[in-house]
């Protein structure tokens, strides 16, 4: 079963990576913990995925104001554990907390051209493509 835990002391080093070939595509933890620490003052939230009691990947939104909307900023599943839905279950579970958190009703995400498996996910879960993009990384949305 997939569920989101915070970062903390005891799990923050849990030796996530994605593959060399994704490294183009996916940040690693340590960025995301950066990132995550960056935007504190966004209200930036970044949790652990786990399977049961593995952790299995890394998940971080935050506030966007500018554009009055929620980032979906970083999702990686370990390289030893995609392809098994894990990805999809956990935007689902951060969509619901975005939507119970009420501040928005818009979330955002990017995803870096080539990285097909990303835009499939994102789109089966009802994002869409905006038409705008920042450098080769391609602009989605989706309204709660």
């Amino acid at each position: 079963m997939i569920h989101l835990e915070d970062v903390d002391p005891e799990n923050w080093r849990s030796g996530l990576t994605v593959s060399e070939a994704q490294n183009a595509y996916v940040s690693n933890s340590d960025r995301i913990l950066a990132r995550a620490w960056a935007y504190r003052d966004h209200r930036s939230k970044v949790f652990v995925i786990y399977n049961e009691d593995t952790p299995v990947g890394m998940v971080l939104y935050y506030d966007w104001e500018e554009g009055k909307a929620y980032d979906l900023s970083q999702l990686f599943i370990d390289h030893r554990y995609q392809g098994n839905g894990y990805g999809r279950e956990a935007s689902k579970q951060i969509l619901q907390m975005m939507k119970a958190d009420g501040k928005y009703d818009r979330v955002v995400l990017c995803y870096i051209e080539g990285n097909d498996s990303a835009k499939q996910m994102y789109e089966s879960l009802g994002f869409r493509l905006t038409g705008e993009a920042d450098g080769n990384e391609i602009i989605m949305e989706l309204f709660l």
